[in-house]
């Protein structure tokens, strides 16, 4: 029996995390394939699906209302699907390479706010860029200049709700963003 569990978030929104160490493939691409198809088809038990990638990589299921994002790191899997709108999910490893590119994806503002803290909530600033990216869905998006994260305070014990923010030409939104810490990773996903 494989490590997963699935979490409902909404009435129309749940998202499946899978350790896909138990599993085993020729390659870490395939691993990870095999850890999406796995958690599928959990989260659509019995149904047929066929996953896809748009050009700018974001995935779907043909024929079907569901909208998906997909995220792994290193021996996890995260799968978000969401019924009536678009969705996003980032799982990152808690390490401290995120530091040396704050630079490439934080603001002014947003680099005050993180000065001092711990990698812990330099990640979660990252994987809810990241999911705010994912949202989305579509390339040419800077990181510094187009996604915004409003201060927080973190609490990795526990974690907690932020606001994040696209502003592109054609689109500007606001969104909250729920993360945790779940051992060595940092999971963020849209309410």
């Amino acid at each position: 029996m494989q490590n997963y569990k699935i979490i409902q978030v909404s009435a129309s929104s749940r998202y499946a995390l899978l350790d896909v160490s138990g599993f085993e493939a020729s390659s870490k691409r395939n691993l990870e394939a095999e850890g999406i198809r796995f958690l599928l088809d959990k989260l659509l038990p019995g149904q047929g699906y066929k996953l896809s990638y748009y050009d700018t990589g974001k995935p779907y299921l043909e024929g079907r209302k569901e909208r998906l994002s997909i995220s792994h790191s290193h021996n996890m899997v995260a799968v978000m699907i969401d019924e009536q709108k678009e969705t996003g999910i980032d799982i990152e490893l808690i390490r401290d390479k995120v530091l040396n590119v704050t630079h490439k994806y934080l603001d002014d503002k947003e680099r005050e706010n993180i000065e001092a803290a711990d990698i812990e909530k330099h990640l979660v600033y990252w994987a809810a860029k990241e999911t705010l990216y994912k949202i989305y869905g579509r390339k040419k998006v800077d990181f510094k200049e187009h996604l915004f994260i409003e201060p927080f305070s973190y609490n990795g014990s526990v974690g907690g709700l932020i606001t994040g923010h696209i502003r592109l030409p054609e689109l500007r939104e606001k969104f909250r963003l729920h993360y945790e810490k779940l051992d060595d990773y940092i999971l963020v996903y849209l309410i």
